[in-house]
């Protein structure tokens, strides 16, 4: 009898190691955290449990526990106490994001700090640009209040640009902006390849941000294209992106085998916040193993071309890690 011995190399626990094709590490891992303008709140988001609205006067507290973890990324989402028609808290000098980022490299200058450079959060009407007499997102009055935004991140000690927004060019508008301002060495992280997906809803919650009218359609991509992220990420290499998200990541791991495919740029996986919550519901219930779950997905991201992950789950992959096994 003659055929191929494949379990030879899954003989064992430390045979399996050794032939590990795909691993994740915690240097693989960037933190999400939600920072609002009030203080003394520590507000647990029902939709995701460990995950809190915190204030800047409490932020020092996560941000420990995140770096004595192992944690070296974060990513900063502002939650501000006014808002308007163009979204003026997100360029101010003194708005809660950069005041979060001074704070982190003032604390911990070695974590490196991503700023999510859009409107949402800060607009009225909840949508990522301004908007016409109609209703309507207006791509290149936008474009101006992106680089605003990006340049005042960047003047408060932000290490990596992540513009989530979804105009047309505003790569290139940011890249410019921040070159004319002196931040040659700034990358960007684009989520040029951001779907319209109904995995968002928790986010929408923990940050504030939900339309007040209509719904982000006309500027984020329509989940059944696929040839259509391609044409995003051309135009994102082409532009000046030093890093490309694809979100969600779960249901598009397509996407990010695509991208690896046609571009050398790292790619980033957003694992999003109806991902973590679907995970955390089913885990709360007896469901699932969540662990095995959760790092099961994070393989999956990675096997598929992910080099990073931004996941709510990082504190709790670290400790995964630190017990061994993985």
């Amino acid at each position: 009898m003659s055929f191929d011995r494949h379990r030879r190399l899954r003989s064992s626990a430390v045979m399996r190691d050794m032939v590990r094709e795909t691993t994740v590490s915690k240097k693989d891992l960037i933190y999400p955290i939600f920072v609002i303008e009030k203080d003394d709140m520590k507000n647990e988001i029902p939709s995701m449990p460990g995950i809190f609205q915190l204030s800047l006067n409490l932020l020092h507290e996560e941000l420990k526990a995140a770096y004595d973890l192992g944690i070296r990324a974060v990513m900063f989402f502002g939650i501000p106490n006014e808002k308007d028609a163009c979204g003026t808290g997100a360029f101010i000098d003194e708005g809660i994001i950069q005041k979060a980022t001074r704070l982190s490299k003032q604390l911990y200058p070695d974590m490196l700090v991503l700023a999510d450079t859009c409107l949402c959060e800060y607009t009225d009407h909840g949508h990522c640009g301004v908007l016409d007499d109609h209703g309507e997102v207006i791509n290149d009055e936008t474009l101006p209040l992106l680089v605003q935004t990006a340049v005042s991140q960047a003047r408060a000690g932000a290490d990596i640009i992540a513009p989530s927004n979804m105009m047309d060019g505003f790569v290139q508008a940011i890249r410019a902006g921040l070159d004319a301002a002196g931040f040659y060495n700034i990358p960007i992280m684009s989520y040029g390849i951001k779907y319209a997906s109904a995995f968002y809803g928790p986010f929408r919650d923990a940050a504030e941000s939900t339309p007040k009218s209509g719904d982000r359609k006309s500027y984020q991509m329509d989940p059944a294209n696929r040839l259509e992220a391609m044409r995003e990420l051309e135009s994102d290499i082409a532009e000046g992106a030093d890093m490309m998200i694809v979100k969600p990541a779960l249901s598009y791991l397509d996407i990010i085998r695509d991208v690896r495919n046609n571009s050398n740029l790292p790619i980033v996986a957003y694992n999003v916040s109806g991902e973590y919550a679907m995970t955390k519901a089913a885990a709360a219930n007896g469901w699932i193993d969540e662990e095995r779950i959760v790092m099961e997905q994070m393989i999956s991201m990675k096997r598929a071309g992910a080099d990073m992950i931004i996941t709510y789950f990082a504190k709790d992959i670290c400790g995964y890690i630190n017990r061994g096994g993985y």
